[in-house]
């Protein structure tokens, strides 16, 4: 996790006390702008990689210390199953842990930059808030993790073979698979309901129709501040 702290939401509508509208759009910018690198930025999608790194290798050490237990008939062969299952928990609780706890602060993260972006609109820097590009690698990246999960809790039973493979190997692999599926399935989410905030709250507003009279059927008021 990040040891960012998110930024506060906007003050409620009777507190607000921003001088002019230059300083609302200033704060405002400056928010949208942390909150979706920390949302969305490089290093968030690295360390979503690296805590799904270390989720696979410790369910794999577990998966390896069932196999070598089913064997194991020695007291070398049930140290070394002690160790494995020790070392695969020390990694698989820890970033279970993190990876559930990004995915809530984005929701928090998410939430906070709906309640700043609706404060008003600025096309010149909302255009960049609006992160296509970072959006976009978000959902590749999340795709392919979907498709590789999905293949892999496929692949693995319709390819064990009776006698040959042991359902602790099968349950393993597609335990591999699911962890995947399941953590593109979140990737995706956040890429998708971040171009849908995008563009219901960062798009360039369209002006309202014209009255038969030549005045705005619903003309805008100027936000408060």
């Amino acid at each position: 996790m990040t040891s960012r702290a998110l930024p506060p939401p906007p003050p409620p509508p009777h507190l607000r006390a921003w001088p002019h509208r230059e300083a609302l759009l200033a704060d405002r910018d400056r928010a949208l702008g942390e909150l979706g690198r920390q949302m969305l930025g490089a290093g968030r999608l690295t360390l979503f990689l690296l805590w799904l790194l270390l989720l696979e290798a410790g369910w794999g050490l577990l998966g390896a210390a069932l196999a070598v237990f089913a064997d194991a008939l020695d007291p070398f062969g049930l140290l070394l199953v002690l160790v494995l299952a020790l070392a695969g928990a020390g990694a698989l609780v820890p970033a279970a842990y993190f990876h559930v706890a990004g995915v809530r602060r984005d929701a928090a993260a998410h939430r906070l930059f709906a309640r700043w972006a609706s404060l008003d609109r600025a096309p010149g820097p909302d255009a960049r808030h609006r992160a296509p590009g970072l959006s976009l690698a978000w959902l590749l990246v999340s795709f392919a993790l979907c498709a590789a999960g999905l293949w892999i809790c496929l692949a693995v039973p319709a390819g064990a073979r009776p006698g040959e493979d042991s359902y602790t190997g099968v349950a393993y692999g597609m335990g591999a698979g699911l962890l995947l599926w399941l953590s593109g399935l979140a990737g995706a989410a956040k890429a998708v309901a971040h171009y849908r905030l995008a563009v219901r709250l960062l798009s360039p507003a369209r002006p309202a129709p014209a009255s038969p009279g030549g005045r705005s059927a619903s003309p805008e008021r100027p936000p408060r501040a």
